[in-house]
């Protein structure tokens, strides 16, 4: 695939769910319609704001498909796909039809606290056995690992298939060693949406962003801007939406984004446990900042 299809927006997508925990297809296209007609640049479903930790293997699977028969080759569709069992992300590779799937963001490997060689290896062999280009995501927070801008260098140089990371360590320093170190055909994604403008600045590529699934159009113009080198405009945007960002994380990711989207009547505010939708509190200040 061309790469240059990645650079800009991605949305980390939602799964909209009914109060009895099914999905909600019916909210999910209309998600998936207006974040493509707010002009994003990719979907990636399945992520952590997908809530994929607490999907079954048959809800993944029809996800997935829904969301590449939405998408219907209109934007790129990023697969979410990783695991801390190298082994059983194998065999998932086999069982996954690939054939609508443009990339994998694969999260580092959690909880085991591999090594730094261990982080490598496991990437290496991932990449080796997937068929489409693999994303590496380094997210320390949720993970209890974090990825040195060494070996990410290093999976960039050696692993082919391996064509880019989403950096979510809030690093920036970190990201500017990997933009400077890196083939150039590398990309280098932010994975907080409230530093996409200065990572694009030092010379990242764009964004795997939460925050547009609510505002797809504002957020990914903001981008493109920045991209572009019109970063007055870039400015302009980011401000404008800089302290609602902030706002949906505060009881966590994706009860903010979900609890946003209710009071836009776009999707209910339901996830599944152990996560718990937003305060009243948090609601109304969210509420306020619309």
């Amino acid at each position: 695939m061309n790469l240059n299809s990645l650079k800009g927006t991605g949305v980390a997508l939602i799964t909209p769910f009914h109060k009895d925990g099914r999905i909600d297809f019916k909210c999910f296209k209309k998600l998936l319609d207006r974040c493509i007609d707010g002009k994003v640049d990719y979907l990636v479903p399945l992520g952590t704001t997908g809530e994929s930790a607490t999907l079954s293997k048959d809800e993944k699977n029809a996800v997935t498909d829904f969301v590449t028969e939405v998408a219907d080759g209109r934007v790129p569709v990023v697969l979410g796909m990783g695991g801390n069992n190298t082994q059983e992300l194998l065999q998932t590779l086999e069982d996954t039809d690939f054939s609508k799937i443009d990339a994998v963001l694969s999260v580092s490997p959690y909880y085991n606290r591999p090594s730094q060689r261990g982080i490598y290896q496991h990437y290496k062999m991932f990449a080796a056995n997937c068929p489409v280009p693999v994303i590496l995501y380094n997210v320390p927070a949720r993970t209890g690992s974090n990825m040195d801008a060494e070996i990410t260098l290093e999976l960039a140089h050696d692993v082919k298939n391996i064509v880019g990371i989403k950096e979510a360590s809030g690093n920036i320093e970190k990201a500017m060693k990997i933009i400077k170190n890196k083939p150039k055909d590398f990309l280098l994604i932010s994975g907080d949406d409230v530093l996409a403008l200065p990572i694009i600045a030092c010379g990242g590529d764009g964004v795997i962003s939460v925050f547009a699934n609510a505002y797809p159009k504002d957020f990914s113009e903001m981008v493109r801007q920045a991209l572009d080198g019109n970063f007055d405009k870039a400015k302009k945007l980011h401000y404008k939406m800089l302290d609602l960002m902030h706002a949906i994380f505060v009881d966590g990711n994706p009860s903010g984004v979900k609890g946003l989207l209710s009071l836009m009547g776009s999707c209910s505010e339901f996830v599944r446990l152990p996560l718990l939708p937003v305060s009243k509190s948090t609601l109304n200040r969210l509420e306020a900042m619309m």
